[in-house]
């Protein structure tokens, strides 16, 4: 039916609205969230989201997301510069992934500037803000219905 998604989040987006808001705005996680689930149902998309600050985590929902997902949507914040065992992870999945970052990573600190995850998704939006997440979830929809390819 291709109307499955997964939005899977990182560490610390948890405490969104509290931290560095010159770089992740105002907006609270659960506002974050309730703003995607509105959205995709509006959408007719059945939306899961998730969010861990550990990475094994993050691995076992990927994993978990080949048998029961059509898409993903993913902020791997932190992990999206260091984590190998995500990036493996991501490869394994075999649909549409979105990766994501409130911020524009490649304005930032050098580190940041090198995703481990880029090469095995689907594509990225990086620097919108929370918006970032409705673009997200309107083109992995087109994606899904076959629109963007």
């Amino acid at each position: 039916m291709n109307n499955k998604i997964i939005i899977i989040n990182g560490p610390n987006l948890n405490l969104l609205g509290e931290r560095e808001q010159s770089q992740y705005g105002s907006i609270t996680f659960n506002q974050l969230k309730e703003n995607c689930l509105k959205k995709g149902k509006e959408m007719g998309l059945d939306v899961e989201f998730f969010q861990s600050n550990i990475e094994g985590e993050l691995v076992n929902i990927i994993q978990n997301a080949r048998e029961t997902f059509d898409g993903m949507i993913i902020n791997a914040a932190g992990f999206t510069h260091t984590s190998v065992s995500i990036r493996d992870a991501l490869d394994l999945f075999k649909k549409p992934i979105i990766e994501l970052h409130l911020s524009n990573i490649y304005k930032r600190e050098d580190f940041r500037h090198k995703s481990l995850i880029s090469g095995v998704v689907t594509g990225g939006i990086f620097g919108l803000g929370a918006e970032g997440y409705i673009l997200a979830i309107i083109s992995l929809h087109k994606t899904l219905q076959n629109e963007n390819r």
